[in-house]
């Protein structure tokens, strides 16, 4: 099955697209869309629906999977997360792929074994797992990657455990 694993943000939204039997992964596509600060919301996801639109239509994924929100520094930084999300799960619907949802919990557990792992020990095992070394400059490509490689592990599972659709 081929994933779209997204890390979403309104600076910088991950993305990472593997093909996944549920014990192997294979990267196909991984990298960050960046947006400028200093640019209305609006315009920042406009930025982020153009390209995550193009990925979609590139890489035609069988399943989208995006990291629930958990926690954000502030108020208004959690109400930007949501927009971003809003803007990704409506591009999922427009494409008509199914949406899984993972906590942050899920996702370290099912790359690390651990679900209070660091973020170097989630990269780390993202790398190992896909057999790539430490090729992104950010790490938001390696998380979007992480819950790609969470939900196809999930997804094979009987009754897609942990998954919420």
């Amino acid at each position: 099955m081929r994933i779209v694993g997204i890390d979403c943000g309104s600076e910088k939204t991950g993305y990472g697209v593997l093909e996944s039997d549920g014990r192997c992964h294979r990267l196909i596509s991984a990298g960050v869309i960046r947006t400028r600060n200093s640019d209305p919301l609006e315009q920042r996801l406009q930025q982020i629906a153009i390209e995550l639109r193009r990925v979609l239509r590139e890489f035609t994924p069988d399943s989208f999977a995006v990291e629930e929100v958990f926690h954000a520094v502030n108020a208004k930084s959690a109400l930007k997360l949501a927009h971003v999300r809003g803007v990704a799960l409506l591009l999922a619907a427009e494409a008509g792929l199914e949406v899984s949802e993972y906590s942050p919990l899920e996702v370290k557990m099912s790359v690390t074994g651990y679900g209070r792992a660091e973020k170097h020990q989630v990269q780390m095992m993202v790398h190992s797992l896909l057999g790539i070394g430490p090729t992104f400059q950010s790490h938001d490509a390696t998380d979007a990657l992480a819950v790609a490689i969470c939900h196809g592990t999930r997804a094979s599972l009987p009754l897609h455990a942990g998954a919420r659709q």
